[in-house]
């Protein structure tokens, strides 16, 4: 007796060639729809899915498949007697391989201006029933969803039939196939419905890279990316020169934008350590900018990642090549600067076009602990102007307060413990992830050395004693802003008083752990 195999596909890729061969293996086609029209067109015989099941497809095709003859011939098992004695007498012809995928949905929510209705008619029924079916029955059934699997597939059809092995691995990419396309759907209408923390959540990603080995080398890795536009981050960068990325590399360079993207207004230049800046520059063009990042700590600088937000040209690409960097990033290159760039064989050059577009709150922030998962909104604000209070004697400069708005939007991205102090265009040191705030400041001043004198100080949260502000002033540093919101507040502005040094509060912390 004929096999039957049951073709009904969105992406048509490979599949008339896959259609032929197996009519070759004497397999019937059964088809629907558009891939009915395509094979016949091709010169293969279809059996329509309508002479299957008695009944005309309906309501615009949105009921086809979902009909006995055609599950039951799916799910029976057939070494259960019973079953196969019940198919006998209902008249209905086993299908023995099943290649099916489903409406595209990705791509129809993914096209500007698509509405509601235009998503829904895309939310696919009959195919992730069928599939599911066949991967229930995996056992008796093959079935296939990637149109890679083709020739696998028939490559063990014709040396005698599927391996068992080989059933059950495509049957699990199957869930795996239906659960990244549910999980679209579910997202995507939780948008619909403005709903940002549901009772229930459930994520997809698809996979971007294998990764050589994750945060260490015992640890195995992979870079998966989220289903969307996101053309401002790490995931739509193209790599134009250098080996393959890291876990660490990516990590890193992620820190890199997310700071840089503070920094739209001015050519601006990140430096990047073990996912802390260590150096953050501004000028009136992007070769100031860099070298001012470099100034800022040319020690921990080396070995580690910039980030540019204007062209790379061949001066800045000169300085650049001077030390040894692991990644480049920049919205474009001229040819003269990547010659340059290419001559360091071990440097990974990417290229990101929309690299000031902004991250979005929607993006949400994950933070996996053992049994379960943190969510939390992107931390997308800087601070609030309107916020913003002089609670000194002394009332900041108008250079002091410029360079404190710069001092802050770098804050925001060191771990905290977090210090940063820094001069007009540049972070003049960096103090991250302390335990308490006084060694961070102290770290921060330490990596400032002569620079910390005439420096302004910014602190991710709250001094919680005066002692920061004792050792700011022994620093030379004067004038700092922080969130403010301590119990002892008092303390640490009557030490600036003292001082003579302005702080500024902000209402606004910027914790990252």
């Amino acid at each position: 007796m004929k096999k039957r195999a049951l073709i009904s596909v969105s992406d048509k890729t490979g599949v008339v060639e896959f259609a032929k061969a197996l009519v070759e293996l004497d397999f019937e086609i059964v088809s629907t729809g558009g891939t009915s029209g395509a094979l016949l067109k091709a010169g293969i015989p279809v059996t329509g899915i309508s002479e299957i099941t008695g009944f005309p497809e309906c309501l615009d095709g949105r009921v086809k498949t979902l009909h006995p003859m055609v599950h039951a011939g799916i799910l029976a098992i057939r070494e259960n007697p019973e079953h196969m004695q019940q198919l006998g007498e209902l008249n209905v012809t086993p299908i023995d391989l099943v290649a099916i995928n489903l409406y595209p949905f990705k791509q129809t929510i993914q096209k500007p201006g698509v509405t509601l209705p235009e998503a829904i008619e895309n939310i696919d029924i009959g195919g992730p029933t069928m599939i599911r079916a066949a991967a229930k029955n995996w056992q008796d059934v093959c079935v296939i969803v990637d149109p890679m699997d083709y020739d696998a597939v028939l490559s063990e059809l014709r040396e005698g039939g599927v391996k068992k092995e080989t059933k059950f691995k495509l049957a699990q990419k199957v869930f795996e196939h239906t659960a990244h396309y549910d999980a679209l759907i579910a997202s995507y209408l939780r948008r619909q419905a403005g709903i940002d923390f549901p009772e229930t959540i459930t994520f997809t990603y698809e996979k971007a890279q294998d990764l050589r080995y994750g945060e260490n080398p015992h640890q195995k890795a992979v870079f998966y990316k989220e289903v969307g536009d996101f053309s401002g981050t790490l995931t739509a960068a193209e790599q134009l020169w250098g080996k393959e990325l890291s876990y660490n590399n990516i990590n890193d360079a992620n820190g890199a934008l997310d700071t840089l993207k503070e920094f739209g207004d001015l050519p601006c230049a990140v430096a990047v350590k073990h996912a802390n800046p260590c150096g953050v520059g501004v000028g009136k063009t992007i070769l100031d900018a860099y070298q001012n990042a470099y100034e800022a700590d040319p020690v921990s600088i080396y070995g580690g990642i910039v980030a540019l937000n204007r062209c790379c040209e061949h001066m800045t690409a000169a300085e650049i090549s001077k030390i040894f960097l692991e990644i480049v990033i920049a919205p474009s290159y001229t040819d003269e600067a990547l010659e340059i760039l290419k001559q360091k064989k071990n440097l990974r050059i990417l290229r990101l076009p929309e690299i000031m577009r902004p991250n979005e709150s929607s993006m949400r922030d994950f933070k996996k602990v053992a049994g379960g998962l943190l969510v939390q909104d992107l931390n997308c604000r800087v601070l609030d102007e309107a916020e913003l209070k002089v609670v000194t004697e002394r009332q900041p400069t108008k250079e002091e307060l410029e360079t404190m708005r710069f001092a802050w939007r770098v804050v925001k991205h060191v771990k905290s413990n977090g210090i940063v102090l820094a001069k007009a265009d540049r972070t003049t040191g960096v103090g991250p992830g302390q335990t308490n705030r006084i060694t961070a400041l102290e770290l921060a001043i330490k990596y400032a050395g002569e620079q910390a004198k005439g420096s302004v100080m910014a602190s991710d949260a709250f001094f919680p004693f005066d002692d920061c502000v004792k050792a700011a002033h022994e620093a030379g540093i004067t004038a700092i802003i922080q969130p403010g919101g301590s119990v002892r507040d008092q303390d640490s502005i009557s030490a600036c008083n003292r001082f003579g040094i302005a702080m500024v509060f902000t209402g606004m912390r910027h914790f990252k752990h």
